[in-house]
């Protein structure tokens, strides 16, 4: 039996039902790291030592019935700009290339308590901004579907191994889609949390008002089985809300009888590519004729989505990043001459094209001069999109609609045109200026055979929604 084809909870129950050791399943999953990974390039960073020696250590305490996880044994890749203690954290950066965190992260202190094993970390876009997996110092990521076309972004790694079994599921970030958009693309399933769900201490920031970790797992189940571990209150993180109830997996139930699903008309209309449509629809009608209330319906202020999103994480990431100098730690660079110089020639080297280009455009937008006009404008559009929102799930429990307006481009083509780039993140960059919790999950394939998207995005805190929603249309494929 190929160990790596199980998902995760499949594998979580022989580990607890003696069927299959810790030790096995990492090893079994090193080997198709090994076997596969020079094709797809998912990971930068491979805990061979580590993992093996974390799953004698994890055996043992299942044994001593210290560990009552259903994903305890379960080996897991991080996204490389979530902080793991002893562990390098790039951010796919070579202003980082050496940075080794003091730390955890909040949510891989969760899964550690947990029993996860750690098996490496993942390739990502520089510093969380792309949506190919193409701008990360330690190179590319390829779909494992096809590898001339890019696994999204920028959580690309973590999806691409997912989807290559080369993890069994995986964290990533979403700032703008991060985690939706690589799951559309990679055939997998993704959720991105209600914004202060999941504690942000330790994710290296890109946008911090809008920035979220979330799972990515080889189905619905899997993830919420993770979303139930490494969501809470966190005191060290001043966005995290504290919720009566996280349990997730209870929403795992297949029934949709009398939910109200909204489409935005203008999900479906200009831009849309024609074979994604008819998935879309196709998986309306499976929802309908299961009992849903499935009707179209005009969402206000999307339109503006993009321009709004592109000028606040700008602005945001211009100052998050204004940090990495080559003082504290990090890349510095060799030939200067005083201080400034030191600063100047260490952030131009170690920065690559995609998000110097982000910081300018961050640097432009909070100047004086035009600070009222795109980034406070910026803002109140934010607010309007929140409103736009509110109103619709007056009416509807959840809205449903594509992860992306077509399946993944070719590698290559989207770094030339980087505008057309920043518009492939049309449905999903709205969530998370509303703070939303949105999921995608696989709803068929293109005539290239390359995977189609569906996502459903649920009121704040809805993420039990959206989880049956997604469960009961998964139980129907």
């Amino acid at each position: 039996m190929d160990l790596t084809s199980l998902s995760a909870l499949e594998l979580g129950s022989k580990i607890k039902n003696k069927e299959v050791t810790v030790e096995e399943a990492v090893k079994a999953q090193l080997e198709k790291i090994k076997a596969k990974d020079k094709e797809y390039n998912c990971y930068i960073t491979v805990l061979e030592e580590e993992a093996l020696a974390r799953g004698k250590e994890v055996q043992r305490l299942i044994e001593e019935g210290k560990l009552d996880s259903p994903l305890a044994g379960v080996p897991v890749v991080i996204k490389d700009n979530i902080c793991t203690k002893g562990v390098k954290t790039t951010c796919a950066s070579k202003i980082l290339y050496n940075f080794i965190p003091p730390y955890d992260a909040t949510v891989v202190e969760k899964l550690l308590n947990a029993g996860a094993v750690i098996i490496g970390k993942a390739n990502m876009d520089e510093f969380a901004m792309g949506n190919t997996t193409e701008t990360s110092i330690f190179g590319e990521t390829k779909n494992p579907h096809n590898t001339e076309y890019v696994p999204g972004g920028s959580s690309g790694g973590s999806a691409a191994a997912v989807a290559a079994e080369e993890a069994f599921y995986a964290l990533g970030s979403d700032t703008g889609g991060s985690i939706r958009q690589p799951s559309s693309f990679c055939g997998v399933t993704g959720i991105k949390p209600t914004y202060g769900t999941v504690s942000r201490y330790g994710l290296i920031a890109y946008a911090s008002s809008l920035d979220q970790i979330g799972p990515i797992g080889k189905n619905v189940s899997d993830c919420a089985a993770v979303l139930d571990i490494i969501s809470g209150y966190d005191s060290k993180d001043s966005t995290s809300i504290k919720q009566d109830s996280y349990n997730y997996t209870k929403a795992l139930v297949n029934d949709v009888k009398g939910m109200r699903i909204g489409i935005p008309k203008g999900y479906l209309g200009k831009g849309l590519d024609e074979e994604v449509r008819t998935s879309i629809l196709g998986a309306a009608e499976v929802l309908r004729e299961k009992g849903a209330i499935v009707e179209e319906f005009e969402l206000d202020a999307v339109d503006y989505a993009i321009p709004a999103y592109y000028v606040i994480a700008s602005a945001e990431a211009s100052s998050n990043l204004s940090r990495y100098d080559g003082i504290k730690y990090g890349y510095r660079t060799e030939d200067f001459e005083g201080l400034q110089e030191m600063y100047k020639k260490t952030r131009s080297e170690g920065f690559g094209n995609e998000v110097k280009r982000r910081m300018m455009i961050g640097s432009f937008v909070l100047s004086s001069g035009y600070y009222d006009a795109y980034y406070k404008k910026a803002l109140k559009v934010k607010a309007l999109i929140k409103e736009g929102f509110d109103k619709a799930f007056e009416k509807y429990d959840i809205i449903f609609g594509p992860t992306a307006p077509s399946t993944a481009p070719k590698l290559g083509e989207s770094l030339s045109e980087p505008l057309k780039m920043y518009l492939g993140d049309i449905y999903t960059v709205s969530v998370n200026l509303a703070g939303l919790p949105a999921i995608s999950l696989p709803c068929g394939a293109d005539s290239t055979g390359l995977p189609i998207g569906l996502q459903l995005i649920g009121k704040h805190f809805g993420e039990k929604d959206i989880i049956r929603a997604a469960y009961s249309y998964e139980q129907s494929r």
